[in-house]
């Protein structure tokens, strides 16, 4: 039976991007939020008082993932910060390493996969603010897109997205042990 609602994002993983394809998955423990919006054009050509024409394009995903603290690991795999005697430096000349980024979502039967393929991600900001009263928990955003992939093909086209269907009994240690490329 297919979900009738989704909730609860869980299994954050993120991936290198190599030469060949990706390295083997990492956790990012602590999300908290995800958002991707579509990125492409849908253009309809008019002729004789019709749509006579429409094509559509897919630039990928663009998007924001919420984290109560995005992992150090991350920082310098894909960010590019560099630790030296116990600190950690973030240079000018960095260059971000792409990535691919699988998640989970829950539903109301089973639990939805996702690989998010060729993405790049942007510097958190950086953000504190004093105690109050109470005690308000400071989250960090990455702002990233996505792009069609290039390293592999599926159909003979470049795929952006893989998500598992509504009847796949697929797990999150299967999902997860390899980016999915096939």
């Amino acid at each position: 039976m297919a979900n009738k609602v989704k909730y609860n994002l869980k299994n954050v993983y993120y991936a290198v991007a190599t030469t060949g394809g990706y390295s083997t998955p990492v956790a990012m423990s602590g999300a908290v939020n995800l958002t991707l919006s579509p990125s492409g054009d849908d253009y309809t050509f008019y002729a004789d008082g019709i749509p006579y024409y429409e094509y559509h394009t897919n630039n990928g995903y663009e998007g924001t993932l919420e984290l109560a603290i995005v992992p150090e690991d991350f920082r310098k795999d894909i960010l590019g910060e560099v630790v030296t005697n116990g600190k950690v430096f973030e240079l000018d000349d960095v260059q971000i390493t792409n990535f691919a980024l699988g998640f989970q979502v829950d539903g109301n039967e089973k639990g939805t996969f996702y690989w998010f393929y060729n993405c790049s991600a942007s510097r958190p900001d950086v953000t504190g603010q004093t105690k109050e009263e109470s005690i308000e928990v400071s989250t960090e955003t990455l702002n990233f897109k996505n792009a069609p992939e290039t390293r592999f093909q599926i159909n003979g086209k470049n795929p952006v997205k893989l998500k598992s269907a509504d009847a796949s009994t697929t797990t999150a240690g299967a999902w997860f042990a390899a980016v999915i490329t096939s």
